[in-house]
Order: structure tokens, then sequence, then C-alpha cells
């Protein structure tokens, strides 16, 4: 996979940052995109450099803006020579949320509509810049971050487990289309995974404990139970894998 290219929404925090790295250690060059702390991604991008030889560079963007995407990837034109995997990973928090992330009868359609710019509008945008780049070097891997919130109730978790099952099926759409460009399309989805994006929760602590004591494994997951799976579905080993949505859960979505 060495001196191919990723580009990836989200990849200072969480799971975005455990992906950054899983994918550099293998020789990956990396295009990754911040929301705020540009200090924070430039730093990272440094670190990428030195510690991995490889080439990284950050780049501003809105999720609630995927239009946007167009100009970025002309951005990353500018830096990289190819896009070979492109993972749609960035998520919203704090009050772009409300309204989305509640009870069921308190939900508000601009809630729910930010959640689903965010998880579905962005990812048909961004993959379809990808694609086009995809196609020049004869094909690539497309992956979505899903969540198993769309399998099982979480409490207040209706606005993105429903987006997230759209996203799941929109990865099937793709996947069916764009197989003739060789370009593979499918989904990662976590279980609870901890992130600063659950302790967000307001029942974090009571998610965790749960997650450890449905898995046969007892522990929460962690960022890199899914960049493992990303770097496998991106990889020549996953050949012949397309239109699925692998599910990392720990196995506590089967009790």
């Amino acid at each position: 996979m060495r001196g191919k290219t990723l580009v990836i929404s989200g990849g200072t925090r969480g799971i975005g940052k455990a992906i950054v790295y899983e994918f550099a250690a293998s020789g990956v060059n990396i295009a990754f995109t911040y929301n705020a702390n540009e200090e924070l991604a430039q730093s990272q991008v440094v670190e990428l450099e030195s510690k991995y030889n490889i080439k990284a560079r950050a780049y501003k963007l809105n999720i609630l803006e995927p239009e946007t995407y167009k100009e970025l990837f002309l951005e990353i034109d500018k830096d990289f020579e190819r896009v070979d995997f492109f993972i749609s990973n960035a998520i919203i928090s704090g009050r772009a949320v409300v309204g989305g992330y509640t009870k069921f009868m308190k939900l508000k359609p601009k809630g729910i509509n930010n959640i689903f710019t965010a998880t579905v509008n962005a990812f048909v945008v961004g993959a379809q810049e990808a694609a086009k780049r995809m196609e020049k070097v004869g094909g690539g891997s497309i992956i979505s971050l899903s969540s198993t919130g769309n399998l099982v109730y979480i409490d207040n978790y209706s606005g993105h487990g429903t987006c997230k099952a759209a996203v799941e099926a929109m990865v099937r759409y793709a996947a069916t289309e764009l197989g003739e460009k060789n370009i593979r399309v499918n989904a990662v989805s976590g279980g609870p995974i901890d992130t600063d994006a659950l302790r967000a929760f307001v029942n974090y602590e009571e998610v965790r404990d749960k997650t450890a004591e449905l898995s046969p494994l007892g522990r929460m997951g962690q960022p890199s139970d899914l960049s493992g799976a990303c770097l496998f579905l991106c990889s020549d080993k996953a050949s012949w894998v397309t239109g699925h949505t692998f599910i990392i859960d720990g196995g506590t979505t089967f009790k």
C-alpha cells in the first residue's frame, strides 16, 4: 500500500485519528480534514511525516457543508498525485445535534437534517469526488463509518441510528454502480467505541458499563478496533468484498 493516498474526513480525534495512524504505518500518504483546531492538525502532519516517512496534509472542512468537498478535492489534487482510498468518518456534536440526539418524542427536523447531512450527504459528495480520482488510477476503496445503533436500541440515538441505516443503504447503491470502475464500497459499523464523542453522551458511563457486560470479550470497543478493519477493507486481501457492512461490536449485538 506504500505510495497510495488516503483521504479521510475527521482525522484528528478518536476513530479518525486511529485510522490515520494505522494507514500511515503501512506507508500510505494521508490527506485528512479537521473542523476547528488547525494547530492540532498541523502538529499531527509533522508527526506523521517524521515518524512514518510519508506525505501528510490537513484541510479544514465543515461537514455540514458537504458541497465544499468539491473545492477540497481540488486542493488535494495540488498536493497529491493520486487518490486510492476515501473514508467518510467525520461526525457532528454539540449545538448541531440539538433536536437530533434525544428521545423520539423530542426529535426536531433541523437536528435530524443536520445529522443526515453530516452522515449521508457528506458521504455521497465525498465519495463522488474520490471516485473520479480513483477511476484515473484503476480503482480504489471507499468506506463509510457506521454504528450498530441502527440495529439495536441506544437511548437518545434514534436520529443518529436512522441516519446510519440510511448511509449503509447508500453504500450498497454506490458499490453496485461503482464496481465496474473497480471501486469497492463498504461500511464499517462499530458497537459503542470509547471516544470523545461517546463521552459527550449524557449516559456515557451507563453505555460503557453495559457494553462491557454484553460483550463476550468483557470490554468497551477502542478506536484501534475499527482502524484495522478499515485497513483490511482497503487492502488487496479484501479485493472481492464490496457492498457490505463490516460489524465490529465485540459480540454485543447478539445478546
